[in-house]
């Protein structure tokens, strides 16, 4: 009902500009709306940088913006032309063509104007509703009812009415948006509804090497913030949080960010409603966490003569220091060892400070080499039913795939 209104009001005003204005002014006008619907996209990737300099950094605001900020920019061109056109016809009407002339090209001049008005307000409210539609299609997807800001709940209700009349088809003809930004929306929409699918957006490979940033892993670990997801709080307070807000105004992060998610925007949704994605066929990708028991039947078959009391302090050694120990393997080959024992043996840890060890790794299917930094000598890596095992350099060690 809402579009319907809108359609009305905007076709009605725009008729009654153009009765007013005329037929030269609002046929340029006009023409300034295809024309600038038209260069909106490419003229809007000149103006994003710009919006950048001057503070606007977050792509999934700036973005629209900037394809906004071009229509108006090749609409106001075209108005400036029409009104000088406008001003020398009527001159030359007004003092040199006689009342009689004058008289017939006013009243063709205002009604040609009014119908040709009826073909801006057209125009118009398909661009009024492609605002909607670019708007609603992230608001309407985080809408908490009851905590939104009444702004928010009439852009909702348009964004509703728009898909119900089956307006929306006629927006996305025309609309020059990416595809991804849609998808990064639906992956949104789809996080903040489901608060419980964080876990497994920590474990998508491809995000792996974000999740060692600083900044991501300081939210990652703020209790603040995951009892905010929890509650499902508005996604204004969400994004207007102070750990959020350094991230979008990390201009370096967010276009990393950006980067990765458009590469894999398709993947990481199915990956989040399946667990499956892409990256499947790399059995090595991905976070494990140390398994001592593995790892000891490991140790018993390297040794078999070693006395039981033997094995017992090794075990009682490598519990009380690795039992926080994970690998992270990233799909940019780079091999993580964390809260690691500075000073290895054969024996086991030969001290009880730990560090993070980092190298690369090589290899495909279930067989892998691992080079890291301060161990001597290469590890082969094996996969092998979510549970990946390491020989060499010393170690006998073995993991399991985090759940």
């Amino acid at each position: 009902m809402t579009i319907w209104v809108l359609t009305l009001v905007l076709m009605a005003s725009l008729a009654g500009l153009g009765l007013r204005q005329g037929a030269i002014r609002v046929a340029f006008s006009f023409v300034g709306i295809l024309l600038g619907a038209v260069l909106a996209g490419p003229m809007g990737k000149l103006i994003s940088p710009i919006l950048g300099a001057v503070g606007l950094k977050n792509p999934l605001i700036s973005r629209p913006i900037a394809v906004l900020l071009a229509f108006i920019i090749v609409s106001i061109i075209f108005k400036v032309i029409a009104f000088s056109v406008h001003q020398k016809v009527e001159v030359y009407f007004k003092y040199k063509a006689g009342d009689l002339r004058l008289s017939l090209y006013e009243r063709l001049l205002h009604r040609l104007g009014l119908c040709m008005g009826l073909f801006n307000g057209a125009a118009y409210t398909i661009l009024v509703c492609w605002i909607i539609y670019v708007l609603g299609y992230w608001t309407y997807q985080t809408a908490t009812s009851d905590n939104d800001p009444p702004t928010l709940k009439i852009v909702n209700r348009l964004a509703k009415d728009l898909e119900v009349t089956g307006f929306h088809k006629v927006v996305r003809s025309i609309d020059p948006m990416p595809l991804n930004y849609y998808q990064t929306a639906d992956v949104m929409g789809l996080l903040y509804n489901n608060p419980l699918l964080e876990a497994r957006l920590s474990r998508y490979p491809a995000f792996l090497d974000l999740a060692e940033m600083p900044e991501i892993q300081a939210l990652a670990a703020d209790q603040t913030f995951s009892g905010m997801r929890q509650r499902r709080e508005p996604i204004m307070s969400l994004l207007t949080y102070q750990p959020v807000e350094a991230i979008i105004k990390n201009p370096d992060l967010m276009k990393e960010l950006m980067t990765t998610l458009k590469q894999d925007l398709a993947d990481l949704r199915q990956f989040l409603e399946t667990g499956k994605s892409k990256y499947d066929t790399e059995q090595i990708l991905g976070r494990w966490q140390f398994d001592l028991n593995f790892t000891m039947i490991m140790l018993r078959r390297s040794k078999p003569n070693a006395l039981p009391a033997e094995m017992t302090k090794v075990k009682r050694l490598l519990a009380a220091t690795l039992t926080k120990s994970s690998f992270t393997a990233t799909p940019k080959h780079k091999a993580i060892l964390k809260n690691f024992p500075k000073v290895m043996t054969p024996n086991g840890p030969a001290t009880a400070e730990l560090t993070t060890v980092q190298g690369e790794w090589k290899g495909a299917d279930t067989k892998y080499l691992l080079t890291m930094a301060g161990l001597s000598g290469d590890i082969a890596g094996s996969v092998e039913n979510d549970r990946l095992t390491m020989t060499g350099a010393g170690l006998e060690m073995a993991f399991v795939r985090e759940d």
